[in-house]
C-alpha cells in the first residue's frame, strides 16, 4: 500500500514538472498577432478627357480697343490738301468746318486670309447756316475701300493704320494630336473686321495708348 502511494506521488510530480515546462515554453514563444493585414488603397485614375493632350496655350494678348491707335486720312478736295488725323477710340479731331470721331479700330487676325484694317468714324460737317450736320457713320476698309465711301462733297476720309497685337493662335485651335480628324476642310471664318455699315461698336474700355507716328499720305 505504502509502495502504492509513492509510486502515485511520483507519477503526480513529473505530471507537473512536465505541464511547467510546457508553460515555460509557450511564454518564450513570440506572440501571433490576430489583426488583419492592411489593404492597399488603389490609385484613382484620371478621366480620360484630363488625360488627352491639352490644347496650346494661346500666345499673346489681344489689344484692348481703349489702347489702339488709328491713323485716319483726311483729304480736303477743294484745295487738295490732305491731313493724317492720329486718335484712340473715343477721341474727335477737328479741322476747319469738319470733325472725323474715331469710334473703334481693327485689323483682321493674323492666321485669317483676308487681311483688312478697320475702322468706324462718324464725320460732321458744319454747314453754311452754321448748323452741323452728320454726313458718315460706318465702317471703311484701308485694303478695300469700295465696301463702304464718306459720300461728301468736300471731304473723303479714310483708314491709314490701326496699331494693335492679336494673339498668334485663334482659342479654338486644336492639335492633331489630339484625335481630331484630318479630313474635310475647316469652314471658312468670317473676318475678324466688321463689314456692318452703320451698327454702332462696343464700348472701348478707357486706357492709356501710345501715339502711333502718322504715316505719309497716300
Amino acid at each position: 500500500m505504502t509502495r502504492a502511494v509513492t509510486l502515485a506521488i511520483g507519477f503526480a510530480a513529473l505530471a507537473a514538472i512536465a505541464g511547467g515546462a510546457v508553460a515555460l515554453q509557450n511564454e518564450s514563444a513570440a506572440p501571433v498577432s490576430t489583426a488583419e493585414p492592411p489593404v492597399a488603397k488603389a490609385t484613382p485614375r484620371a478621366p480620360a478627357s484630363q488625360t488627352a493632350e491639352a490644347p496650346p496655350p494661346i500666345q499673346g494678348k489681344e489689344t484692348p480697343m481703349g489702347e489702339r491707335v488709328a491713323v485716319i486720312g483726311l483729304l480736303n478736295k477743294r484745295n487738295g490738301i490732305s491731313r493724317d488725323l492720329t486718335m484712340k477710340p473715343g477721341q474727335a479731331l477737328r479741322a476747319g468746318d469738319v470733325i472725323v470721331r474715331l469710334r473703334a479700330c481693327e485689323t483682321t487676325a493674323p492666321w485669317e486670309v483676308q487681311k483688312l484694317t478697320g475702322a468706324f468714324v462718324q464725320v460732321d460737317r458744319q454747314g453754311i447756316d452754321k448748323k452741323w450736320r452728320r454726313v458718315f457713320s460706318g465702317w471703311l476698309y484701308k485694303e478695300s475701300p469700295s465696301l463702304n465711301v464718306v459720300e461728301d462733297q468736300i471731304y473723303d476720309v479714310w483708314p491709314k493704320s490701326c496699331t494693335m497685337t492679336r494673339p498668334e493662335i485663334g482659342p479654338a485651335t486644336i492639335r492633331a494630336a489630339s484625335g481630331v480628324s484630318s479630313g474635310g476642310d475647316a469652314p471658312a471664318r468670317r473676318s475678324s473686321a466688321r463689314k456692318s455699315g452703320n451698327d454702332a461698336p462696343a464700348a472701348a474700355p478707357p486706357a492709356p495708348a501710345a501715339t502711333a507716328a502718322p504715316s505719309n499720305p497716300t
